[in-house]
């Protein structure tokens, strides 16, 4: 295959995702969705062509790691705090942690019923099925309302740190003993200190830079960071989305020794470039990203009758945990917020971070896939027959 061959394909999905972002505002079929079945037709047309290509799978986990910190990072530079908005910051972190933990308890039976693996190992498994990928959920509540929109953001992004938490607390630890807790507290305090350290330093950095290139080096030191503090098994995703929340809010803190060494003229134009630059980045990764995920599937094994049955009760149980929680915990409509709880690319890293001595061959990247595709198909009918019939589900 040739540069300019090559070349052609690049740019060529990068204009086809953009289409696909078109298409997806106006008829509400989330761009990951047509992502994913364009990487699944390009499988098909390269098979039949019988084209040599290399191992794509060997790349995937970097494209969706970078993704993740670009559209956690995206996202939180919308967020504006205000007193008001704490109610929503607290029912969608409640949301996120007893979602999660309830969806893990009971894909973990299922996986087991499955499998008959022993508990710990089907725990390790359930949780990538158990968190909502803000790289889907975030670009999905563009059309909602700013305060349903405001809690999607938060609710993904807490749901990606608290599983990435709760996925690093479970491999390193067989077993849960107090030596174990004492680990996660201090992996906990050392991630918020270093979001601390690393938000006023950014700023700073930001304010004293004069050169013209200086957003991509804003960016480059997060990932560095991010990448330093995962291989010590911290959840650096919270020093992602403190830094975006701290940077859009710097400007409120009124302390006049702060505001004189840190805020400065042109601090609201740089972070408007800066979001700019982090969603254009997303969307990007994203695009190659969800196009190499389903370009990597192996349709054949969604033929499998067991298989389809599975990927159907987890199913059931993300939106049945999810539509409990809702109905008696948050104020106002739950829909179209009961549907939009995709699984996508946070689902997949954990998955292929899962040490291989943990992996189930029943439980392998096709039945993640059919999970994946699932929630991307429900999300969409979903968000579009709410806006259709206008129904409202009552609250208690």
């Amino acid at each position: 295959m040739t540069t300019y061959t090559i070349l052609i394909i690049l740019s060529g999905l990068v204009i086809f995702s953009y289409l696909f972002d078109l298409v997806a505002s106006k008829t509400k079929i989330p761009s990951v969705l047509l992502l994913l079945l364009l990487g699944i037709g390009l499988r098909f047309l390269v098979d039949y062509l019988k084209i040599q290509t290399f191992n794509f799978l060997s790349i995937l986990p970097t494209l969706g790691t970078v993704g993740l910190i670009l559209i956690v990072f995206e996202g939180s530079l919308e967020l504006k705090y205000e007193r008001e908005k704490n109610k929503v910051i607290k029912t969608a972190f409640l949301s996120a942690l007893t979602i999660l933990l309830g969806t893990i308890t009971i894909i973990t039976l299922i996986i087991y019923q499955i499998t008959h693996k022993d508990l710990y190992t089907c725990i390790a498994n359930a949780i990538p099925f158990s968190v909502i990928s803000s790289a889907i959920a975030i670009p999905s509540a563009a059309a909602l309302g700013k305060q349903d929109r405001e809690f999607v953001i938060y609710e993904s992004s807490f749901s990606d740190i608290l599983a990435i938490i709760i996925f690093n607390f479970a491999i390193a630890n067989h077993s849960i003993t107090t030596s174990a807790f004492i680990g996660l507290g201090l992996s906990t305090f050392l991630i918020i200190l270093l979001s601390a350290i690393a938000c006023v330093v950014l700023l700073y950095i930001m304010g004293r830079l004069v050169h013209h290139i200086k957003f991509f080096l804003i960016i480059s030191i997060l990932i560095l960071v991010y990448a330093i503090g995962q291989s010590y098994h911290l959840s650096s995703l919270v020093l992602i989305l403190s830094t975006g929340l701290f940077l859009n809010n710097a400007d409120t803190i009124q302390n006049a020794w702060f505001r004189g060494v840190f805020i400065y003229k042109n601090l609201t134009a740089d972070l408007s470039q800066l979001y700019q630059l982090s969603a254009e980045s997303a969307f990007i990764l994203r695009t190659f990203f969800f196009v190499i995920f389903g370009f990597t599937m192996n349709l054949n094994e969604l033929n499998d009758k067991p298989v389809l049955a599975n990927g159907f009760f987890i199913l059931v149980t993300i939106y049945a945990m999810r539509f409990v929680f809702l109905r008696f915990f948050k104020n106002g409509t739950i829909t179209p917020i009961l549907y939009i709880a995709p699984r996508g690319l946070i689902s997949i890293l954990l998955y292929f971070n899962l040490p291989a001595s943990l992996k189930i061959p029943e439980v392998g990247p096709s039945f993640l896939f059919l999970v994946v595709l699932g929630t991307s198909i429900i999300m969409t009918l979903g968000i579009t027959l709410t806006e259709s019939k206008k129904e409202e589900i009552p609250l208690i």
